[in-house]
């Protein structure tokens, strides 16, 4: 049991990985842009190969050992073994119920990237229905298509909740209460600090949330012609209230209608010195039959190979996207390549959120709309204030509604709730303001892709949002400036944040970047004072 033989098996494990991953990872994009079965069946068994791997008991007891005994006494052998000793203990599962979870899973991605709700006989894509809660004015229709978006929930739940008791059942096995205090463990997170972190958040929010929406649903109201009293969630401009509907008083919409996406994003990227021409050549990024309809980055070998897929259309909504997901690659193209394989990777789903949540804020920035996307200044000087009182609304839109996914995924996996319809809108109602509409399916709450696909994973979005602020403060701090335009600000992030790769933990890495520790205080200045 030595530092040496240690080493010996981690050059061996990336000579098994990094072949392996490759493929599946390719594999996972063919599936995901084209939909086939085909692709779906090579998708599912190179993940359940990928899994099994590190399923191993016997290597995972060995690590277990090396670990119990510290022999890895430089930083940078210790951190390789963490990492990879997290990788098998989030595997330790026997092979049958690996291949039933990746078979779930698999069928479950297929479901959603070919699902296209149905409204006055037509079928219409996620892009279909969210312009028509951003833009129509009939109530009708608007409830037709908002139900549309959660007919999908019925042919997934059980699917689903499948999932939830094979996922309960591996931690379980392990001594963990369930999958979410698993996964949290798995992501070197702490429960409690979590959720403390969470009711400090939900508290400072509520006021300024419930302030903004009341003023919100006044204009709806009256866009609509109805009582505020008779606002129901198809009345919002997205599915599950996630985003602000437009203010009537900005010309945002109209100005992205008239952009081109991907110039924005280059010239955003180029002025911070982090090219994303040869990320957006290997990429796909337009909508079609049988293609995933959300968005995501993905860095395929560890080595170069970063790609994007989105479903773009003029929108403000779509050049967001854009960029958060190029800011997901930046960061993966950044990294050391001469770091090992095991660390070739971001620090923490929270880090490389921080970063794709920073680029994707850009659109409600006034500085980054007069000085990449040309708007005049008389023009942006004239709306800057609604602007920034529109971001100030969408992020505490936005935080409301990730908190009540955090809260409900707990419910989910405690499995103590048998009416898991019932936990999802009194969540909803609680947090955000919106009472459960008549009509409403018990399995509205399946609708959203991640509690399949993307489990416990909603958390990092709320710590994404605290580092960005805490990042941006830095940025400002050592550049005095923000991110338009600014070289010094995106080498900063790019030898501070990218280069590191997973070489840290996550809190480490902040606390190295920035100077101190992961908190609140710079989102509660930028948002909420």
């Amino acid at each position: 049991m030595s530092a040496a033989a240690l080493q010996d098996f981690l050059c061996q494990h990336e000579q098994l990985i990094a072949p392996l991953e490759r493929e599946r990872n390719l594999a996972w994009w063919e599936h995901a842009t084209t939909g086939t079965k085909e692709a779906e069946q090579r998708s599912a068994e190179l993940s359940g190969r990928y899994r099994k791997l590190h399923a191993d008991p016997a290597v995972f007891e060995r690590l277990s050992r090396w670990r119990s005994a510290a022999v890895a006494q430089q930083p940078l052998l210790a951190r390789q073994l963490e990492v990879v000793y997290l990788n098998y203990l989030g595997n330790q599962s026997d092979p049958e119920s690996i291949d039933r979870i990746v078979r779930l899973e698999a069928e479950a991605e297929s479901i959603y990237a070919n699902y296209r709700g149905r409204v006055d006989g037509q079928e219409l894509s996620d892009n279909d229905i969210h312009r028509i809660l951003l833009e129509s004015d009939d109530a009708a229709l608007r409830r037709q298509a908002w139900e549309a978006s959660k007919g999908i929930g019925p042919l997934v739940q059980s699917r689903v909740l499948e999932l939830v008791e094979l996922r309960n059942q591996a931690a379980r096995r392990l001594g963990y209460r369930d999958h979410f205090v698993f996964s949290l463990a798995l992501q070197e997170l702490d429960e409690d600090e979590l959720l403390a972190l969470l009711d400090q958040l939900e508290l400072l929010t509520r006021e300024p949330f419930f302030e903004a929406k009341a003023e919100l649903d006044r204009r709806l109201a009256e866009r609509f012609q109805i009582a505020v009293e008779a606002l129901h969630p198809w009345h919002y401009a997205d599915p599950f209230f996630q985003e602000p509907p437009p203010n009537p008083g900005l010309e945002l919409e109209a100005w992205y209608r008239a952009a081109d996406i991907l110039e924005l994003a280059r010239k955003t990227f180029d002025g911070l010195w982090l090219p994303v021409e040869p990320i957006l050549a290997r990429s796909d990024l337009y909508p079609r039959s049988g293609k995933n309809q959300h968005a995501f980055a993905i860095d395929i070998d560890r080595g170069g190979d970063v790609r994007i897929l989105c479903n773009l259309e003029p929108s403000e909504r779509w050049t967001s996207t854009a960029l958060h997901e190029l800011g997901h690659a930046v960061y993966d193209a950044g990294i050391d390549p001469e770091l090992p394989f095991t660390l070739r990777s971001y620090a923490h789903t929270l880090s490389t959120e921080a970063i794709a949540l920073l680029m994707g804020r850009l659109t409600r920035d006034p500085e980054w709309i007069e000085g990449v996307a040309a708007i005049s200044a008389a023009q942006v000087g004239k709306q800057a204030d609604a602007i920034l009182e529109q971001q100030r609304l969408g992020m505490l839109i936005f935080v409301r509604w990730a908190l009540v996914m955090v809260r409900f995924e707990r419910a989910l996996y405690s499995q103590r709730e048998p009416d898991l319809g019932a936990v999802w809108w009194s969540l909803v109602e609680r947090l955000q303001g919106i009472a459960r509409p008549p009509g409403a399916r018990e399995a509205d709450w399946a609708a959203k892709l991640h509690l399949a696909l993307a489990p416990v994973y909603y958390h990092n979005y709320i710590l994404g949002e605290l580092c960005a602020s805490q990042l941006v403060g830095a940025i400002r701090l050592y550049t005095g400036r923000g991110l338009v335009a600014n070289s010094a600000g995106g080498s900063w992030l790019a030898e501070h944040i990218f280069r590191p790769g997973a070489r840290y933990r996550w809190d480490e890495l902040i606390r190295r970047a920035t100077g101190r520790a992961l908190g609140a205080d710079a989102f509660v200045a930028q948002y909420l004072v």
